[in-house]
């Protein structure tokens, strides 16, 4: 009898402490800001992922780029110190260099030819994210980047000497707008605001409800209504840390984040637009260059790109891919006008 007590009393201990290994808290930073839409969408998950998981999984927010810059979280990913982080493409693209293909300057015209390329070519993003290490729940849409500044920007003579703001990491970017004739400023996201202020940064590339978000739209007067790249954002999980969630726990971590992921990209697209009116309605203006002019900026951009893909920065077979897409798509809409 004492035999049998001893027995069930060690199995119960034994599922007591595989109960408690099975918990996981997956620590995740971002500079959404606190408060924000995309903020309330991510805390409304967690508490989801944590009444479904019964307490098993519950994921921890660090926002308003409390943990750091992006360069700051991907180094205490690595050490084990967060799990987890929300990137725009750019802070990805020395961990994994395709991922930023999307954002290539000046190649996507529309946000039609957006959603054409994007249908076909997503899953593959998230694949090379995966090969890299890091598991991926889908692209949230940053809107297309304008240019803002305090003066209307209608040429590229109006900006030569400029000190343009690029985002850290973003490798690309940064040789474009050399060979654009600006003087790029590299800075993490959570220190555009004190560039702006210090006359470290007098232009900026940002989506309007970039601007909104973190205020910068209170330091720029003009808008060039053009779009320059194509912003994305992807929050991203170690894949080691992701594979100590319990297999039948995992399922519905990513069954509820990329659920978020696709109402947040689609909700940023209307609340692009309405940041545009917002902007306005301060008094911001907007202005519209030639088409003659955009296609100087192009021929610019399409050259730097050509250089990027020949050096190897990007994957060859996937940005023929966009490209062949984005052609077939243009002389679908030359036939039916």
């Amino acid at each position: 009898m004492k035999a049998i007590r001893l027995f069930t009393l060690c199995l119960l201990c034994l599922c007591l402490s595989a109960s408690f290994s099975a918990a996981v808290t997956i620590k995740i930073a971002t500079a959404a800001p606190e408060g924000s839409s995309w903020m309330r969408e991510m805390r409304a998950g967690a508490v989801e992922i944590d009444q479904r998981t019964e307490g098993r999984v519950k994921i921890k927010f660090f926002a308003g780029g409390v943990m750091g810059n992006d360069k700051s979280v991907l180094r205490k990913m690595r050490v084990g110190q967060l799990h987890g982080g929300a990137f725009t493409s750019g802070s990805l693209e020395r961990i994994a260099p395709s991922i930023n293909l999307f954002g290539l300057p000046l190649v996507f015209r529309s946000y039609a030819e957006v959603d054409h390329v994007r249908h076909q070519l997503d899953a593959e993003l998230k694949q090379v994210l995966e090969q890299a290490g890091l598991i991926s729940f889908g692209f949230a849409e940053g809107g297309f980047a304008l240019l803002m500044s305090q003066q209307p920007i209608w040429t590229i003579e109006d900006v030569r000497g400029q000190k343009i703001w690029v985002p850290e990491g973003d490798a690309i970017s940064y040789r474009v707008m050399e060979s654009l004739g600006l003087a790029p400023v590299t800075l993490p996201i959570t220190d555009v605001m004190t560039g702006l202020q210090a006359g470290l940064v007098e232009v900026i590339a940002s989506s309007p409800i970039g601007a909104l978000a973190f205020q910068w739209h209170t330091r720029v007067k003009s808008v060039t209504n053009t779009p320059l790249s194509y912003l994305y954002a992807t929050m991203v999980i170690d894949k080691k840390a992701f594979s100590g969630i319990l297999p039948a726990d995992q399922p519905v971590v990513r069954e509820v984040m990329e659920g978020i992921y696709a109402r947040i990209n689609q909700a940023n697209r209307i609340d692009n637009e309405a940041a545009i009116k917002a902007m306005a309605d301060t008094g911001i203006g907007f202005v519209e260059m030639t088409e003659i002019e955009i296609s100087k900026w192009r021929g610019i951009a399409i050259d730097v790109i050509e250089d990027m893909r020949q050096e190897g920065l990007f994957s060859a077979e996937l940005y023929d891919r966009m490209q062949k897409l984005l052609e077939q798509y243009r002389k679908s809409k030359v036939a039916v006008q």
